[in-house]
């Protein structure tokens, strides 16, 4: 141990190098106490980082000897293992093991937890007729409601990202699980004449909802890589539409069964809760880029300030082109998931085929209709995509964002038909309606293979979080509004009759069918750049340096081994 300090760390050191010693025996450096005793006192600690700094594995420490795996230094300055070359860099031995069926376990909760998240956020579009009648809102104010609950989640989004990316993802989901299921709760014993609080309750569970949806999908994809992670956010994502499926027939089926709207949402909490146990005793809390350690993939550069990761990821073409493709799925979807039911509500009402709503419990129809459909053409949808994703990589790299193109080339058809014929004959509006779910639907798996796929493990949590935050700003937090305030603006001078609010809607849906053009052509510029961009990832995931930043290293860590290193400038 005297000879350890003797040789000249201690007085040789930069402050930043010592303060990562101290940092590394679990000291906080403050000032004069970087040179001290403390750092004398830990000569295997200074070892680790020496080792650190020619990019090895501390595992090969002994600490109860006087050096790595007990052995004297070698000529060139190393210790036994290291100078050996059995002591191998992070990139060719995993530092973190999971037992398959624990990843499959912790993937199972995940899509748990994410079926629930959906359905918290379209469990109102199933009731919205009586909520309408509850608080007397129209529709532009009650697209307001969607737009205040997707605000709060955009708002937030980027905070969990960052939180994500830097502490305690595990505690980081139960926190939002706790938020929202406490927020949804409340909001059921809101009074009518507090309209206000039950748009701010929403926006809260919106916030709650956040940390899910950005920070759920990197855990698993830090469980599985390759196929394996193709299959399991395949199966992840189906929850979305099957999630937001048994929203609308858990909010219809409740308030049909016990005359009121809000118990639908008092059993949330309860499922909630569920969620929230199982998270803490199943999920573990994995380091980042774990599986790519085991797949020898490191996971890059070390951790880098939250303004370089938005530097990085606003070079990277291939995330800023599917982000915007995902943007117009999110517009169309939003549009689509808070007024399709109440659409063809008054669909049928023009048919003659349902009675108006006016005082008493409004029909229900609709919206199990619509879940039904939703959650089996986004099953059936999220599998077709996976799996023509997988096939198809093995002969067209590009494949992902081409077949993401696709889909949404063929989705602007089936709705303008679904839409021009609902006034014609229901049966043919219901089957170019499922077409086009089914067909956006193969989306959702292969747009989040094609993110973790371009992006380096240590900024997963703030991709994600700005993707969903982009998407949601310009589209699924605004056509809820906008398609509300479109139908207003043209029954504005009418006669406020079922016709008029069905030719309004009827035509404010027409956008939709422009935008998702839009999303098309945004992941076509996808698939030029895909290759490129996930090269570079590749890349910067191995950390690889170049020759000059290889020598500078080897150089300072052999000068710290051997106690003359060049002092190198204070802080």
């Amino acid at each position: 141990m005297a000879a350890v300090c003797s040789a000249g760390p201690c007085d040789k050191m930069s402050n930043s190098y010592r303060a990562a010693v101290l940092r590394l025996g679990g000291w906080e450096p403050t000032g004069s106490d970087l040179v001290s005793s403390k750092l004398c006192a830990a000569p295997v600690l200074t070892q680790k980082l020496q080792l650190a700094l020619l990019g090895m594995s501390t595992e090969c420490i002994d600490p109860w000897t006087g050096g790595p795996q007990g052995q004297a230094l070698s000529p060139g300055g190393q210790y036994g293992a290291l100078a050996s070359g059995s002591c191998l860099p992070p990139s060719a031995s995993a530092s973190w093991s999971l037992p398959r069926w624990r990843a499959y376990l912790a993937a199972a909760v995940l899509c748990y937890i994410n079926l629930l998240n959906y359905m918290n956020w379209f469990i109102i579009p199933g009731v919205l007729l009586d909520v309408q009648k509850y608080f007397h809102i129209s529709d532009s104010h009650a697209g307001l409601l969607q737009t205040v609950f997707i605000g709060c989640l955009l708002v937030s989004a980027p905070v969990f990202g960052y939180l994500g990316d830097r502490h305690s993802r595990k505690a980081t989901l139960s926190f939002g699980i706790l938020l929202w299921s406490g927020a949804g709760l409340s909001s059921s014993f809101i009074s009518y004449q507090y309209s206000w609080l039950f748009f701010l309750s929403r926006g809260v569970v919106g916030t709650g909802a956040a940390s899910y949806s950005t920070i759920a999908p990197t855990v698993l994809g830090d469980l599985f890589v390759k196929d394996q992670r193709t299959c399991a956010l395949a199966v992840f994502y189906i929850f979305i539409p099957v999630g937001s499926g048994l929203g609308y027939v858990l909010g219809s089926v409740v308030a049909e069964l016990t005359g009121n709207w809000r118990w639908a949402l008092r059993i949330m909490p309860c499922l909630d809760a569920v969620a929230l146990v199982l998270l803490i005793l199943l999920v573990p809390d994995l380091p980042r880029g774990a599986a790519e350690k085991e797949e020898e993939v490191a996971v890059g550069p070390p951790r880098s300030s939250w303004c370089e990761d938005v530097r990085y990821l606003g070079r990277n073409w291939s995330f800023m082109f599917s982000t915007l493709g995902v943007t117009a799925i999110a517009f169309v979807t939003g549009a689509l998931g808070f007024w399709a039911p109440k659409f063809l509500f008054e669909a049928r009402v023009v048919h003659g085929l349902q009675l108006p709503c006016f005082q008493e419990q409004c029909g229900s129809q609709d919206s199990l209709i619509f879940g039904a459909l939703t959650v089996a053409t986004g099953i059936i949808g999220v599998i077709l995509g996976a799996e023509a994703s997988r096939r198809y990589k093995k002969v067209n790299p590009r494949a992902e964002p081409l077949i993401c193109a696709s889909s949404l080339f063929a989705t602007a058809p089936c709705l303008y038909l679904a839409l021009i014929l609902a006034s014609r004959t229901l049966l043919a509006s219901y089957v170019f309606l499922a077409l086009g779910e089914l067909l956006l639907s193969c989306n959702w798996a292969v747009v989040a293979d094609i993110l973790l796929s371009v992006v380096v493990p240590r900024c997963r949590g703030t991709a994600e979080a700005l993707q969903i935050t982009v998407a949601h700003i310009l589209g699924d937090a605004g056509s809820p509004y906008l398609t509300g305030l479109i139908s207003s603006v043209l029954q504005t001078g009418r006669p406020n009759s079922y016709l008029q609010r069905f030719l309004g809607l009827q035509h404010s849906f027409l956008c939709c069918t422009f935008v998702i053009v839009l999303g098309g052509g945004c992941f076509l510029l996808t698939a030029l750049h895909l290759e490129r961009d996930q090269a570079r990832a590749r890349q910067s995931g191995k950390g690889t340096l170049d020759s000059k930043d290889v020598a500078s290293r080897n150089t300072e860590s052999q000068g710290l081994l051997s106690g003359t290193s060049t002092p190198a400038e204070e802080p």
